[in-house]
């Protein structure tokens, strides 16, 4: 089977799941409990896990290694989209009731996006061998910045897309429950919601700079980069609801993710030198994750008068 009629078979099963989970699971608005967030989290990593060993049926220990590997790299990734939607959500005061469709339109925008992102850079990568290079420095750059910098606060009133959205188009006062369009005197006009999902979309495009080219130093066969992508992205909404309330309690996560991508980014600068085995890099990534939540967890089990010591 090509690449092209596998990705074609993975993209049907993907939209049934999330016609699924809208239609059936989550066809009436409600607030999402951390039980039943719990729940999802597990079958969507369940799904993920079996997938991935379909996969090493299918395509051999290699491949599954390289979707195992970008699997958890995607899904440490996401966790920074987490604490910008818990700030983006709190900032706008989103309804707890209305705050799973925004993350599942959310995701289904982020998915064709990271597609496209996904098919512009193998097919660079293809044609341009060295562009590696460029995302190599790219990310060892970013992680850089990201650890010296530390925390950083987000203000989504500043996000470009929305000063546009808001001067141009017609915007209602409230919510209007869990609707993006409402028809009031005489004219079609959004609602904050919208506003709200224009933040979560620019927000993913802006993770998507710093994800996509990471998993490319991982393998460059872009169905597993899209594959892993996409199972990381389908249990992002369930993850929010588990995590939205720890995650600003995870002081070393940051650091830890900047440290991943230092790593990633200097495997790609010395790719032609020496090839840093999959293993190990599966091994190095979880290392580090563990180490940052260990910490944290460490840290916030003891008295504030002892960590500011």
């Amino acid at each position: 089977m090509t690449n092209f009629a596998a990705l074609s078979l993975f993209t049907l099963f993907v939209l049934g799941l999330l016609t699924l989970d809208l239609g059936v699971f989550h066809r009436r608005a409600h607030t999402v409990t951390i039980r039943e967030a719990t729940i999802w989290t597990v079958v969507w990593i369940v799904l993920s896990l079996a997938f991935n060993a379909g996969l090493y049926f299918v395509r051999g220990h290699q491949a599954a290694l390289e979707f195992l590997t970008g699997y958890i790299l995607e899904k440490s990734l996401s966790m920074d989209n987490v604490f910008v939607f818990a700030v983006i959500f709190t900032y706008m005061a989103v309804p707890s009731v209305a705050q799973h469709k925004v993350l599942f339109w959310g995701v289904l925008g982020a998915l064709v996006m990271r597609a496209i992102f996904i098919a512009a850079g193998a097919a660079l990568i293809a044609r341009f061998h060295w562009v590696l290079y460029i995302f190599g420095v790219f990310l060892l750059v970013t992680g850089v910045r990201l650890f010296s910098k530390g925390e950083e606060e987000v203000h989504p009133e500043k996000n470009p897309v929305i000063r546009l959205a808001k001067r141009y188009l017609h915007v209602t006062r409230d919510y209007e429950g869990t609707r993006f369009f409402v028809w009031r005197e005489g004219r079609l006009k959004v609602t904050p919601l919208f506003i709200v999902l224009l933040l979560v979309e620019t927000t993913d495009v802006i993770f998507a700079a710093d994800s996509i080219p990471a998993v490319f130093a991982v393998t460059i066969d872009p169905f597993i980069v899209y594959t892993s992508n996409v199972f990381a992205i389908l249990g992002l909404r369930a993850l929010y609801f588990v995590l939205a309330g720890a995650i600003l309690k995870f002081r070393y996560l940051r650091p830890g993710l900047a440290l991943v991508l230092i790593f990633v980014g200097l495997k790609m600068l010395i790719a032609s030198v020496y090839k840093i085995p999959i293993l190990v890099s599966l091994a190095v990534i979880t290392a580090i994750l563990a180490v940052a939540i260990g910490a944290s967890l460490l840290t916030r089990s003891k008295p504030a008068s002892e960590v500011s010591k």
